[in-house]
């Protein structure tokens, strides 16, 4: 009988252990059926199970063209090739095909469509929708692969929550970029491209159903220069539109107070699965924080205009290998973290999230008169 195991809650230790002959599953939506998909495994003992996507396959209710989606699979899918796993398959509803090749496992879904559409219903339209984007990757020996996404989540439904009448959220999707995952095991990576494209894709979606308020909301950092550029692209492509994106989270006029005023560690404290993604899941989801394995690195090759902390600083922009500067995969001072911190600090991305909420719609109000009053190339005649 096969035992399937969650691979988001790992540890990348953990994923650097397992035999490279470990059957990986990545599911399109909810509902595989698992006795068929270990018996089309042959069986094996212990098989994993990636993240689900949530959306993009036609059928799941929001669908893109199936080469943009095709190319954010193939990039997953290599990035555990690259680890050196041999069975890692993309397990599809039957009549989905994204020229995965033997990496392919189409099965009967439980549930097909999902029960509910992530697509915004016609009385959702004039609220901005959030889009959150999380991530599947190493998080030093302490926090599981999922972090990103767990946070972001979470994000995401508290600002759903303190303001319905606002906004909506799409599905929370668990997969972004990482430059940097050759360093350490289980991190994936979409890749820049496919992710910008895919991205691009599901806002064309968006307008075409009518919505014109769009955000984009990263939890690692790794996407958020990409969603820059789909930004810019997207406001090009559909200028009636307001999409925006930002700095991660908890880093603008309410998030960066909050930190100040109770912080523990000093700068560079916060990097990466430091202090403050350590005690927002410690607030979150404290079951799979491994806090007796927390190894502080704060050693970063810092410069006036070159250092690494959750808001980051400096003029200079740069990639360097992660591995010139952290030996465990963390950037930060995890061992400080609480739970009360990471309560405070969930509390102020949440509320600092329905600020932009509210500061979108603004920008929507403001523009749509200006233009409808015929301003610029909107008063032009043809």
């Amino acid at each position: 009988m096969t035992t399937f195991f969650d691979y988001a809650l790992l540890t990348w230790p953990e994923v650097a252990a397992l035999p490279r002959t470990t059957p990986l599953c990545l599911p399109l939506g909810k509902g595989v059926d698992l006795a068929r998909l270990a018996a089309t495994l042959g069986n094996p003992s212990r098989a994993g199970l990636l993240p689900s996507i949530p959306f993009g396959w036609r059928g799941s209710g929001l669908a893109v063209a199936d080469g943009v989606l095709g190319a954010v699979l193939r990039g997953l899918v290599d990035s555990m090739r690259d680890d050196g796993f041999r069975r890692v398959y993309v397990v599809t509803p039957q009549g989905a095909d994204f020229d995965l090749g033997a990496a392919h496992i189409a099965l009967p879904h439980l549930s097909h469509r999902s029960a509910v559409s992530p697509l915004p219903a016609d009385h959702d339209r004039d609220k901005v929708v959030l889009i959150p984007i999380g991530h599947t990757e190493q998080h030093g020996y302490h926090l599981p692969l999922h972090t990103d996404t767990v946070l972001i989540d979470a994000i995401a439904r508290g600002a759903v929550q303190h303001a319905p009448a606002q906004c909506i959220a799409l599905p929370t999707f668990p997969y972004g970029v990482s430059t940097h995952r050759a360093a350490f095991a289980g991190t994936l990576n979409v890749g820049g491209r496919a992710f910008e494209d895919f991205w691009l894709a599901v806002i064309d979606v968006l307008a075409g159903r009518g919505c014109d308020r769009i955000y984009l909301m990263s939890g690692h950092g790794g996407n958020c220069s990409f969603l820059v550029n789909v930004v810019k692209y997207a406001g090009e492509r559909h200028r009636r539109i307001f999409a925006a994106t930002t700095w991660l989270h908890t880093a603008g006029h309410r998030g960066a107070p909050a930190i100040a005023a109770h912080r523990r560690s000093a700068t560079g404290g916060m990097g990466h699965a430091g202090e403050l993604e350590t005690a927002m899941m410690l607030h979150l989801l404290p079951a799979a924080v491994h806090m007796e394995r927390v190894v502080d690195e704060t050693d970063f090759i810092a410069t006036p205009s070159y250092f690494m902390d959750w808001i980051e600083g400096g003029a200079l922009i740069a990639n360097p290998p992660w591995d010139d500067d952290t030996a465990t995969g963390a950037y930060g001072a995890g061992s400080v973290a609480t739970a009360e911190h990471g309560r405070i600090w969930l509390a102020a991305a949440i509320a600092e999230k329905v600020d932009h909420v509210a500061e979108i719609h603004e920008q929507h109000r403001r523009r749509e008169a200006r233009r409808n009053a015929g301003f610029g190339l909107w008063g032009a005649t043809t």
